[in-house]
């Protein structure tokens, strides 16, 4: 699974760039694209200097490798050679060498932990260490940008993550269903904080809370039905899933446990989980803008909270492609799109086109009724820090301006003491500027909260501010 580079991630006003000073990003050559590398992959040629031999590294012989012709890197027990991507890395040949030679785990994490380095590196596996690293500090300490990412300061600079209580759960049940409850021992959980994917007598229950992950993981003794409910209650943090029983019987036991069940470690820690999810609708907003619409699977509860994105994931010339988005509320969806459809069930995702690319045109392609893998959310930006502010200012271009709808739309509805809000977005052309009537009705139904925006298309600059 690869990552795509593009100019349009991260988007302006992500904070990826505003963690640094822009992105680490170099032109590539001629020939040495993305879908370059896919074929180099696939050519059978030997990237790795082994003759398809696969061996036990040594942290010495390790050392050795660290030239940018002899170039060997360590991620998570497995050794690459990455002499042959170099000219097809998107942040430039020297990031890598900030690795060469050593563990480059916690580099990579910094950056995109969720690139399946495994099926992008897969064909220069030199081998596996022969004992376990312990990471090299040089790079961690460098405050060097890559990749638009400024790296995470050393361990030991920075306080210790408070780990919350340890959740746990119980489940009872009647003749007609079965109810799974999760003590999770917080005060701030929420609809958005719990996961559900069941599939395939499977049952996956992910709750996020604060920067953990608890994780319910179930090959349930008896079938249920597609349907259930979730509710929460949030003033003692308690988590109540229904499931309907197919046939009226006593369960002696909910189900056997499955992989990492009862796990309750680091979000960072825990692998990204995708479902598949059907193309529903597809409609055109700019020029080179596009709105899709997926319904999330039947046995599936997932709502992304403000300022979270999640991953789309694509086969394409038989190599697995994702790319990150925010989905978009559907409170200016529903100005847009008649009849909305229930946003518990299907995701809204304003997504630009671009024909030189690799992954948009194939999305683009996409058929009504044909299907693409959607993660599980991930994100940093915590909505509590809205809770206490009195102005608001928001910056966007283009479609960077997706992440903004839902904490615009949030600021709105559950920030009392907001006085002002003020949106500066920034397009090519007036054509470009997305869903420009519903903004400025929004600004009008809010005149109230001082709610104003300001839109900067080429060289020109007009003001929408109430």
């Amino acid at each position: 699974m690869l990552n795509v580079p593009s100019q349009s991630f991260p988007g302006p006003s992500s904070q990826q760039r505003a963690a640094s000073g822009g992105r680490s990003k170099v032109p590539l050559k001629q020939g040495r694209s993305l879908m370059d590398w896919i074929r180099l992959t696939k050519s059978g040629k030997d990237l790795t200097g082994m003759q398809g031999r696969l061996i036990e590294v040594t942290e010495e012989e390790l050392k050795k490798h660290n030239k940018k012709d002899d170039c060997w890197i360590c991620i998570r027990g497995y050794v690459y050679n990455v002499s042959p991507y170099m000219e097809y890395h998107p942040g430039g040949e020297e990031e890598l060498m900030r690795a060469a030679g050593a563990d480059g785990t916690d580099l990579f994490d910094q950056v995109h932990r969720w690139v399946n380095y495994e099926s992008m590196l897969k064909e220069c596996l030199v081998g596996r260490m022969a004992v376990k690293l312990t990471a090299l500090k040089d790079y961690r300490e460098e405050r060097r940008v890559l990749n638009g990412l400024l790296p995470k300061r050393p361990a030991t600079d920075a306080p210790a993550m408070e780990s919350p209580s340890s959740p746990s759960y119980d489940w009872f049940q009647t003749d007609s269903s079965v109810t799974i409850v999760i003590y999770t021992k917080q005060k701030d959980i929420s609809l958005e904080s719990i996961i559900i994917d069941h599939q395939d007598g499977s049952f996956r229950a992910e709750t996020i809370m604060k920067d953990y992950s608890y994780l319910i993981h179930i090959g349930l003794s008896h079938e249920v039905q597609e349907d259930f409910s979730v509710r929460v209650v949030e003033n003692v943090g308690k988590i109540e899933i229904i499931l309907k029983k197919r046939e009226n019987t006593s369960w002696k036991s909910l189900g056997h446990p499955l992989e990492m069940h009862l796990s309750f470690i680091p979000r960072k820690d825990r692998g990204l989980y995708y479902r598949k999810c059907q193309l529903v609708s597809k409609a055109v907003v700019t020029p080179d803008t596009r709105l899709f619409c997926v319904a999330l699977p039947p046995c599936t509860h997932l709502q992304v909270q403000a300022g979270h994105h999640v991953y789309l994931k694509l086969t394409i010339a038989g190599t697995e492609i994702v790319k990150p988005y925010t989905p978009v509320s559907d409170s200016l969806v529903s100005e847009f799109k008649e009849p909305v459809l229930p946003n518990n069930k299907y995701i809204y995702f304003l997504i630009k086109i671009y024909p030189s690319g690799l992954f948009t045109p194939e999305l683009d392609r996409l058929e009504i009724g044909d299907f693409v893998s959607v993660s599980s959310p991930e994100g940093s930006f915590k909505i509590s820090k809205l809770q206490e502010l009195e102005d608001l200012f928001l910056l966007a271009a283009g479609t960077g301006f997706t992440p903004m709808v839902k904490i615009l739309n949030y600021a709105l509805t559950n920030v009392p003491s907001l006085r002002k809000i003020k949106l500066m977005f920034f397009n090519k052309t007036e054509d470009d500027i997305i869903w420009r009537r519903q903004l400025e009705k929004l600004a009008f139904d809010n005149e109230s909260t001082c709610f104003g925006m300001e839109w900067q298309t080429g060289t020109h600059f007009t003001s929408s501010s109430l």
